[in-house]
């Protein structure tokens, strides 16, 4: 069973400290004790509570893919040159940037304030922890 801190746990959710110790008075969450007695929740009761709260904008495509990372969201930033663009997309609280061709930019009509979907398809994708001690 993974100890996730209170503190840690509001992050992951994008709450505040009180809605998590909320919760674990509600039930929604059980409440830990970690070894240096802070309270704290159990990661896999907190990963299925962010599943389940997890809500993303309906993707404005019409089209059928193979791809299944699709992030919805909004653009931020668009800089061009004659050749290439980075476009820069806030997908709820991630920030997504792609290199692609000003020509598409132009063809998407790809500017700050429009939404656009980010298709990720990846052969390689690195998963990284914190180091156990």
């Amino acid at each position: 069973m993974t100890h996730i801190r209170v503190a840690d746990a509001a992050l992951f959710l994008g709450v505040s400290d009180d809605t998590i110790r909320r919760w674990i008075d509600q039930g929604v969450l059980s409440k830990l004790s970690g070894p240096s007695g802070h309270t704290g929740v159990d990661g896999l009761e907190l990963a299925q509570l962010a599943k389940k709260q997890a809500t993303n904008p309906k993707d404005p495509a019409v089209i059928a893919g193979s791809a299944r990372n699709r992030l919805v969201g909004l653009v931020t930033s668009v800089v061009s040159d004659t050749v290439m663009s980075q476009v820069e997309l806030q997908c709820g609280p991630h920030r997504i940037v792609s290199l692609i061709s000003t020509e598409a930019v132009r063809e998407l009509n790809l500017e700050p304030g429009s939404v656009a979907t980010a298709v990720v398809k990846a052969t390689a994708v690195s998963i990284e922890t914190a180091a156990q001690s």
